[in-house]
């Protein structure tokens, strides 16, 4: 039997990566400080605490881990100091997991560590829509026009994206000098019923189905979303596998902001709400993020199957079910 400690297990991504794991086979431990259904077992820690994270791996004694953790609190964790604590956290959490025997780790990294700043901006890049699929290993004109794949530079802009980068590096080096196979998901952009707010899509249904007026740029950036039940699902694969180093975890298909809201707008029958132009994006957005999903497909062996026609439609109405039922509590 295959045994996997999961950290985040109860959040976004984990929730789902929780039911792919069990599904492929794996005894699932869990540790943090909530436990999602699914489990074979549960320890309760808290992962900033020394004493308590390395209790819990030795209690677990998994063969595998998945770490998922992070800081994630929307509009906050760009910048926060936190990102140093979890850094840190993260490197005792693999040591002490190598030491207690385990051989494969799976963690969860980020777009964010790619350099944007060579990705065109708006409007230049409108100019060039759809985006031609260069996808040739190194070419910096796949770059320019924003299709990452997991050789492109790491210059990250934020304290985030600078953290999960360095740690990764650390990482590495420390997996090729301890035996430990050593895999690294760089996740996207993610959508889903049960977003927490702060998160486009679902920031978006939620103020349509309550028929308030959404501001938003005029949508032209384009970006790549994943549904949250493939990122599980991927990082499950990924964690099955003997690929190493990082995989791009997204879908492969970067679409219009615009295109996006106007879906959400058509399910949720308030199209006219959506005040396209109100906010103005940023100067240094990227025209395009976008990832190159080789390796999770031709490698690892998964793929999405997800399509954002029908996650789109799931979300929206998992957002009408549960404001329906917030409004009919007593």
């Amino acid at each position: 039997m295959k045994r996997v400690l999961v950290t985040g297990a109860a959040g976004f991504v984990g929730r789902h990566a929780v039911a792919a794991l069990a599904a492929r086979g794996f005894e699932v431990h869990a540790v943090g400080r909530t436990a999602p259904p699914g489990l074979h077992a549960f320890h309760a820690a808290d992962l900033l605490d020394p004493a308590q994270r390395r209790a819990a791996v030795q209690a677990a004694r998994a063969s595998h881990l998945l770490h998922l953790a992070w800081i994630t609190t929307p509009g906050r964790y760009w910048q926060a100091p936190d990102n140093l604590d979890w850094s840190a956290a993260s490197l005792d959490l693999v040591r002490r997991f190598r030491e207690a025997g385990g051989g494969r780790a799976v963690v969860a990294g980020t777009c964010a560590e790619y350099d944007w700043a060579e990705i065109d901006r708006l409007p230049r890049a409108e100019l060039e829509s759809p985006t031609p699929r260069l996808r040739s290993e190194g070419d910096a004109a796949a770059i320019r026009i924003g299709q990452l794949f997991e050789s492109s530079p790491c210059r990250p802009a934020t304290l985030y994206g600078a953290a999960k980068d360095g740690l990764r590096r650390i990482l590495a080096a420390y997996a090729a000098t301890a035996d430990l196979s050593l895999a690294w998901g760089r996740l996207f952009y993610l959508y889903g019923p049960g977003e927490t707010p702060g998160r486009l899509v679902g920031d978006a249904a939620r103020a349509l189905l309550a028929g308030e007026h959404l501001a938003t740029s005029e949508g032209r950036q384009r970006r790549d979303f994943l549904h949250v039940a493939d990122a599980g699902a991927a990082f499950a694969a990924l964690l099955d596998s003997g690929v190493q180093g990082p995989v791009n975890i997204g879908s492969g298909d970067a679409v219009p902001v615009r295109t996006i809201l106007e879906a959400i707008g058509a399910l949720t029958g308030r199209p006219e709400l959506i005040d396209f132009g109100a906010r103005p994006l940023g100067p240094t957005e990227p025209a395009c993020i976008e990832a190159d999903i080789r390796r999770l497909a031709d490698e690892v062996g998964f793929f999405p199957r997800t399509s954002l026609e029908q996650g789109l439609a799931e979300t929206v109405t998992g957002w009408r079910g549960a404001l329906s039922s917030s409004a009919s509590a007593p």
